[in-house]
């Protein structure tokens, strides 16, 4: 029996094996690489972090990068600054660089034309500016500082190329410290508690930290999700308001790593700005994130879609992420905390609470309301 051979699909199949072959060729090779660089880097990393000069050394950062961007790249050869270096730079300068880069609109135009290079009049409609006079203003700062570069006139503006990476290292390096604005805000919410408190320091009032969490829970039994609230004064002065609403959402916010649950009690704009838990004589509504600032301590458990989730603070600074702690078939969040001692000089009072509780309960009768002295 003669047996007929297709030579062009034996052919075919060779070269994808070939292909392939190629391939894995090219990845191993890769691999090896990638592999020397890293032993290489690493040892560059530690001669970097020795001790040179003997005593006193800080260490140093050691970088590289790549940008390639629409009209072109530009890489950083691996470099080294030292830390002692970095904290003698003149602080004058820092501070002008800073400051000029902080500039919210100057931003907006970096950020834009980073993306892709636009004109003055795209940049004015992207932007929302109105005009181009106040828009050229800010160009002509940045242009003048080798921030931006315009291809011809009338024609599109762009960042330099040795420009651009170490702009989107510095913001990457904001990135990183975004959250401290947050803090910030909350460090000076303990150092002008009285914008929210009203009274002087000796009559600061803790009930109204209280009445704030509590008015989260009415919020969801008035959107039909919250049909029990329960109060727990404990022994070492601290309390806890829980209910059975949907619980405070954990997933991250759009385009950060921030939790939701985190943003509700660290973001002290966003919430403190339209709180309606207002002291009398206070100036600023008190929000969660007002509560959390105001508090030694904080925690916040969460109970929705099959799991318990709860988040640690102090200080309102987070000391966990959001961890989680167990199953349930339940729904609702629990948050406990303890008004610092240095703001507040009273305890939790027992009979403010069943009274506050009984007007509650009148004003939303289908909420069954709580209270339980552990003390």
């Amino acid at each position: 029996m003669t047996v007929s051979r297709n030579l062009e699909t034996e052919l075919d199949a060779l070269k994808v094996q070939m292909k392939e072959l190629q391939q894995l060729v090219r990845q191993l090779i890769a691999g090896s690489a990638s592999q020397d660089a890293r032993v290489a880097t690493d040892e560059a990393t530690q001669e970097l972090f020795k001790n040179k000069d003997g005593e006193g050394e800080l260490g140093g950062v050691f970088y590289s990068g790549q940008y390639c961007g629409e009209k072109g790249q530009f890489r950083w050869e691996p470099q080294e600054r030292r830390v002692s270096q970095l904290l003698e730079l003149d602080g004058d300068k820092v501070a002008k660089v800073l400051a000029a880069l902080g500039h919210k609109q100057r931003l907006d135009i970096l950020r834009s034309v980073l993306r892709e290079p636009l004109t003055g009049t795209e940049l004015v409609e992207r932007l929302n500016m109105g005009t181009t006079g106040q828009l050229y203003h800010h160009i002509k700062a940045l242009s003048g500082a080798d921030l931006l570069v315009q291809e011809e006139r009338g024609g599109s503006y762009s960042v330099p190329g040795h420009r651009a990476l170490p702009l989107l290292l510095l913001l990457a390096a904001a990135s990183d410290l975004l959250d401290t604005t947050d803090y910030m805000d909350m460090a000076e919410a303990r150092n002008n508690a009285g914008s929210y408190l009203g009274q002087s320091k000796e009559e600061y009032d803790p009930h109204h930290l209280l009445w704030a969490v509590v008015e989260n829970s009415i919020l969801e039994h008035q959107a039909g999700y919250c049909s029990e609230v329960s109060l727990f004064l404990h022994d070492n002065g601290s309390i806890t308001v829980a209910d059975n609403g949907r619980g405070i959402p954990v997933q991250a916010l759009p385009n950060t790593d921030t939790s939701q649950v985190q943003s509700v009690f660290t973001d002290m704009g966003r919430l403190s700005a339209s709180a309606s838990i207002i002291a009398p004589g206070g100036e600023r509504g008190i929000g969660m994130s007002v509560v959390n600032a105001l508090s030694l301590a904080l925690s916040v458990e969460i109970r929705r879609e099959g799991t318990v989730f709860r988040q640690d603070y102090k200080h309102g600074i987070p000391q966990t992420g959001v961890m989680t702690v167990g199953i349930t078939k339940e729904t609702g969040t629990s948050v406990t905390f303890l008004p610092d001692s240095d703001i507040f000089r009273s305890p939790f009072d027992y009979g403010v609470l069943t009274k506050r509780a009984n007007e509650i309960a009148q004003a939303y009768p289908e909420l069954a309301i709580r209270v339980f002295n552990g003390r």
